[in-house]
This record gives structure tokens, sequence and C-alpha cells, in this order.
């Protein structure tokens, strides 16, 4: 049976919510109502308010735990929307999947599933939940943002339409942005930190090969950015592209970071301050990183002073009619362009963007099926589409071949 829910609800309420619910809001002929949702309710509120002021839309707000499968599902009940978009923490889309497949609504992501104990990320167990979805007649659109998201999409778009055979793909990474602060992080302390010290890892060949943290070090120049250091980490679109691009022999993420976020770092991680584990602090039972993180700036509050751009994509290399080709599909943002339209800065926008283009071709049923999917496993063109008039125009240029 078809869902005849209307409506879209949005649960997490950081900068990227900001982003994704001010760009449905500014869709709302598509979305026809908006709910926006967290534990934390008046952030739900500042958020819905500040939309309010610009656009005369309305959002719902509500509270819900979203670690709780039944506070969710009460709240979906309630709710009745035609598509549940998740960018609340990756530690809580397993619980959130299970309340859109025991209600039967769609469900869109920006970031795999990590587990709160583990520095690990990947996408086995949404994968798994593939004979759920089905039964329920519903779909989970994974990783809508733009690193997982948008690469994914440039890839597919790539082999749909501009290779006969994708042999290398290299996912670049640039934020050039500066925010003043001696040490800040762009986005969720935990996750970025976590991510970025962790052991490096590409697929080549059929093989994973793992590195040591920031261990191989390029220098790519980026359009209108210039020239900057380059590391090579693992993201988890590696993951779903190595099986969905069909021909590749070997697929790398690189992130760019300045010497001095390095430094940081790596001082941080010397003295135990990027621990996972629990430690014991004068009586208090106390995780050392989430410690950090209430140390550290708010990422929501980057937005009035990052100054600078973004530029964001995917060199990608293979054969053509017969001849190699080569070329560098990519997205440049501006920091405080994005934040005089959403009041978030680039990072954030480059992620919620992506996040409500997703969900609109769910709810639209542009893209369509019963499972568990990832971004690249459906029509590119659509979505392409779509990021030139939401605010995120790309440019494919050509690159000479080795």
């Amino acid at each position: 049976m078809a869902n005849t829910n209307t409506g879209i609800l949005i649960i997490g309420a950081g900068g990227v919510s900001r982003v994704a619910t001010t760009k449905c809001a500014m869709n709302i002929n598509t979305f026809e109502k908006i709910t926006l949702a967290s534990r934390t309710i008046s952030k739900c509120e500042a958020i819905a308010s500040d939309i309010k002021k610009n656009q005369n839309v309305v959002i719902n707000v509500a509270s819900v735990d979203a670690d709780n499968v039944p506070s969710l599902v009460k709240l979906i009940e309630e709710v009745k929307p035609r598509v549940v978009l998740n960018v609340a923490l990756p530690y809580q889309d397993l619980t959130i999947m299970d309340a859109c497949t025991q209600t039967g609504v769609d469900y869109v992501d920006t970031a795999n599933y990590e587990h709160p104990d583990e520095a690990k990320f990947e996408y086995k167990e949404q994968w798994a939940k593939q004979e759920q979805f089905e039964k329920a007649n519903v779909k989970a659109l994974l990783g809508s943002g733009f690193d997982p998201g948008v690469t994914g999409v440039f890839c597919a778009y790539a082999q749909q339409n501009l290779f006969d055979e994708i042999n290398y793909i290299d996912i670049m990474d640039c934020n050039a942005g500066d925010h003043g602060y001696p040490f800040a992080t762009n986005f969720n302390p935990e996750i970025n930190l976590r991510e970025v010290s962790s052991n490096g890892r590409y697929w080549e060949e059929g093989k994973w090969i793992e590195t040591k943290p920031l261990e191989i070090r390029v220098e790519h120049d980026y359009p209108e950015v210039g020239v900057k250091p380059s590391y090579l980490l693992y993201h988890e679109e590696l993951e779903s592209l190595c099986k969905n691009i069909k021909g590749l022999k070997r697929i790398r993420f690189f992130m760019t970071f300045g010497d001095a976020y390095i430094q940081h770092m790596n001082c941080l991680q010397n003295v135990g301050m990027l621990g996972i584990k629990e430690v014991e602090h004068k009586g208090q039972k106390i995780i050392p990183i989430e410690f950090l993180a209430t140390l550290l700036p708010d990422p929501a509050s980057l937005g009035p002073r990052t100054v600078g751009k973004t530029n964001i994509g995917c060199i990608i290399e293979g054969i053509k009619d017969g001849k190699k080709k080569k070329v560098y599909i990519y997205n440049i943002c501006d920091h405080q362009e994005c934040y005089k339209e959403t009041g978030a800065q680039a990072v954030s926008y480059t992620t919620g963007v992506p996040a409500m283009i997703g969900t609109k071709m769910i709810y639209q049923g542009i893209w369509d099926g019963k499972g568990v999917f990832n971004i690249e496993e459906f029509d590119a063109k659509p979505f392409m589409d779509e990021l030139m008039t939401q605010g995120l125009p790309w440019t494919i240029l050509d690159l000479p071949v080795d």
C-alpha cells in the first residue's frame, strides 16, 4: 500500500539541520509541512524562529529521544510524515531506521552508523537491514550529504554519462575557511577528531590497504583555492563506491588540514584527550573526547566568523570511446555566502543542502524502490540538476591524462 502521509520529519538540530530545514522551507511546495525534532526542543525552536523571520514558513517542533525506538515511533505516528530525514548523530542511525520500518516511513541520512564506543564507522549494520526495509515496503537512502553524498552522485553521473569505464577515483575535500580560532572543528568534534586520528585506508585491486594516521600527504591545486596539503583518510563512501562503480581499480579519499590543526590534534592525542573509553577524574567518570568537545567552540557558532571557500569534488579517470579520459567534477562554496543564506558556514551547508535534495528525490518518487540504497545506485541526473538550482553548482574540468 502506498504511503499517503505528507510532510517531512527532520531529526536533529545542529548546523546541518539548520541548513536542511531552511532549504526544505524554501521548497515548501514539495514538502508541504515540516516538523523538526530533537532531544533539546529549544534548539528546534531557535531554528524554526529564524526561518519564520526570513520565509514566513511555520516549522512545527517536537522533543524526541533518538536513542529510543518507542519514543521515535510515537512521534512518527503523531506527525505522520512521508519521509524521515536523520541529521542527528550517526550513533542514532539504527534506532531511527528501526522506527521507520515499524511505522512504514521512508528514511534518509547523511552519515553511516558509528558505534559510540568504537572509533569505527561502516555500512555493515545498515546494509543488514535490507530485508527489514523490503518487508516494510519502504526505502532507506544512505549518505545524502556531500561526502558521502554528492561525491557519490558525481561518480554515478560520470559512470552513467561521461565514461565507458572508470578505473581510478580520488575524492578531494578542501576546506580553506578561516574561523580565527587557534583550534576548532567544523562539525561535531567527536566525529571529526575520531575520523582524522584513525588509521587511513583505501581500496585498490579488490583489497583494502591500511595506512597510519595522516601518513600519506599530497599537494593538490584546488581551483579558486590554490595548493593545499591533503591527507589520505578512510571515508565511508569508499565502502559503497568500490562495490557500485564497475571497472574500478582504485579509490581514495583526501582531506585538507593546516599545520596548526594537525599540531593541536597530535598534542591532544598524545595526552589522551581523544580517548573514547571512560576514565576517572576526581571521582567522576568521563570520556576524554566528550569532555574535549565541551571545551571547543560549538561548530554551529562558526558561521558568522568563517571566511574563505570550500572545494570538494572527484578526480575520475577511465576510458571513453577507447581513449583515456580524466576529469575533476567539483563544487565551490563561499562560507560567508552560505551564512547569509542559512545562518551556517559552508561545511554545514554542503551537507544540509544535499540532505534536502536526496529527501526530495525520495519524497517525489523520482528515486524509488524497496530496501536500503546508497546514493550512487540511482539515476544521478535529477540530483545533479537540483544541485545547480539549490545552491551547489558544479563544474567539470578536463584534466591531462598521464
